[in-house]
């Protein structure tokens, strides 16, 4: 919760009240508000932190900082492009800040890559405000968004059309308008538009936190999809660790090893700072279990 008036364009002494969980939470110093305004869909606040920098706030979470997104966008983008031989055909669901959007235009093989996102207000403020984190990917010539609820876009696209699906939204728990994006309803469409060989990844939330949410979430994934594979990050700027899991119809993610994906990486002249072959060996041996209470 963003603390203090909004009326000055300096909000010395302001803090971010950022939840963990429902019975904690991390305190974060404001610099400054840049943007807060209230959408069609959602509080939205671009803030520079003190520590974390430029940083997107929605509905009271962090979404992306200066500091540390590249570890959460890395993460959930690449592990699913590098198991596909020749990912050229991508959909982004959300990722209204344009980070997935830069991650997956970095590998060559890409010749379309369409986002869709259902604030049109928040992605003409990323595009002005968060330079820092899309690097111009959405005057990409290969880049093409679509401002649409992402049910609706997916209900009208092809059988087969995307080789890789990504989605990049607010967390379960945390957006009703999210949520539906997380049922099995909804993966079974993802699946539809899906080639033969397609791979999809989503951000789960926290199962820690959220464990009752997160198995859902795996549970509905998993009834569609013949192959699973699930892993967590560090995001110092959440508080916690955030789950991702991946859905495959052929490629299994856990057989490639270290060299694999460096080789993978370095043929497409992907340049990462956090994600490679090591750091996706780690990922394959995850496993998420119900934490003691």
């Amino acid at each position: 919760m963003v603390r203090g008036g909004l009326s000055k364009p300096v909000y010395e002494g302001m803090i971010l009240i950022e939840p963990t969980n429902p019975y904690t939470a991390s305190i974060i110093k404001i610099k400054r508000v840049i943007v807060h305004r209230k959408t069609r869909f959602q509080e939205i606040v671009f803030a520079d932190l003190e520590f974390y920098g430029r940083s997107l706030i929605i509905d009271n979470y962090i979404q992306s900082t200066e500091a540390d997104e590249y570890i959460y966008h890395e993460s959930l983008v690449h592990p699913t492009m590098v198991s596909h031989p020749n990912p050229r055909r991508i959909l982004i669901i959300g990722g209204g800040e344009g980070a997935t959007l830069r991650e997956v235009l970095k590998h060559n093989t890409v010749e379309e890559a369409v986002m869709v996102d259902i604030d049109g207000e928040l992605v003409e403020f990323a595009k002005e405000y968060l330079e820092v984190m899309h690097k111009g990917s959405f005057s990409d010539p290969r880049a093409r968004v679509v401002i649409m609820d992402g049910r609706d876009f997916i209900k009208t696209s092809s059988n087969g059309e995307y080789d890789v699906i990504i989605i990049d939204l607010t967390d379960p728990y945390s957006s009703e308008i999210a949520k539906m994006l997380y049922s099995e309803e909804f993966y079974r469409e993802i699946h539809r538009v899906l080639a033969v060989d397609g791979l999809m990844v989503t951000q789960a939330g926290n199962s820690f936190y959220y464990y009752e949410t997160y198995k859902w979430v795996y549970d509905n994934l998993s009834r569609v999809f013949p192959i699973t594979m699930e892993y967590e990050v560090w995001v110092p700027s959440f508080g916690y660790t955030c789950n991702f899991i991946i859905g495959s119809k052929r490629y299994d993610p856990v057989k490639l090893g270290v060299e694999d994906v460096n080789e993978i990486l370095k043929s497409r002249h992907v340049d990462t700072r956090y994600y490679n072959g090591r750091v996706h060996q780690v990922f394959k041996y995850m496993s998420i279990t119900k934490p003691k209470t």
